[in-house]
């Protein structure tokens, strides 16, 4: 017993060291983001690799689900009350710009690119890459953390638009074709119940959850020891470990809109 507990409290330890080492890395590159001087060049190429490249991966995920979610949540409506999936429209937008365009593009985002930063920055580590950066005075985090966090920050909220539109006309092809509505009509029921503050509501979470990625991320990156085997642990660690915080995250934002907002 007094082995179990030794073990568990030394987790609970190392889990709070952590959670300190990210929080300064965080702080740091906030500040830094201020200060110059600030790169454009790099700023701009972090945006064309979490933004643009992936697009495809965002446009592909949402307009399956949103055909998948239009299809169960239409034959169960119908199952249960005979002519309630005309309300698919209301249902699919609701779904997609409360949580599924913000929590589930930011998580196959998240694979994709927290797996990309911690690889590249871990590699850096290995190959004492950064440490020539602190010896030219280049500060680590003002040039590898503060693009790759504000890069995060404004490309996700766009990925997720993106999915939003994508996923609500999955399931508009679904409400179509499957269920005999017509455009019209689910267009009406998207309009009568989704509003611009359930939009806003997602696209700031969008924001936090680009936020998390990248810090993580980095921070994995920079702890990386070990050669080839240490960058493929802290790759591995950045994706789960952004992947987890990213879900609770995200019932702590929507708490918080709900208390706060009413979103």
């Amino acid at each position: 017993m007094k082995k179990i507990i030794e073990k568990f409290g030394s987790q609970i330890i190392f889990l709070f060291i952590r959670l300190g080492e990210v929080s300064m890395i965080a702080f740091q590159a906030l500040l830094f983001t201020f200060k110059k001087p600030f790169s454009f060049k790099n700023l701009l190429d972090q945006m064309v690799k979490i933004g643009y490249n992936s697009i495809p991966v965002a446009f592909g995920t949402a307009f399956a689900v949103g055909m998948v979610l239009a299809l169960q949540f239409g034959f169960t409506l119908e199952k249960k009350l005979q002519g309630s999936s005309q309300f698919l429209g209301g249902v699919v937008g609701l779904s997609f710009v409360r949580e599924l365009g913000p929590s589930l593009t930011s998580l196959m985002v998240t694979g994709r690119i927290g797996s990309a930063i911690a690889a590249e920055l871990g590699t850096m580590k290995v190959t004492e890459q950064i440490d020539a950066l602190v010896t030219l005075s280049a500060n680590p985090i003002q040039y590898l953390v503060v693009p790759r966090l504000i890069a995060a920050v404004t490309m996700f909220p766009l990925l997720a638009m993106i999915a939003n539109v994508i996923g609500i006309f999955g399931g508009s092809l679904v409400a179509v074709y499957n269920f005999n509505q017509n455009s019209e009509l689910y267009l009406e029921r998207l309009a009568t119940y989704v509003n611009m503050y359930d939009i806003l509501g997602g696209l700031i979470k969008s924001a936090f959850f680009g936020g998390i990625m990248a810090i993580i991320s980095c921070y994995e990156g920079f702890k990386t020891f070990g050669g080839a085997v240490g960058v493929g642990k802290a790759t591995t660690k950045a994706v789960v470990v952004s992947s987890i915080s990213i879900i609770v995250a995200d019932y702590f934002l929507n708490n918080l809109m709900i208390n706060l907002f009413g979103i």
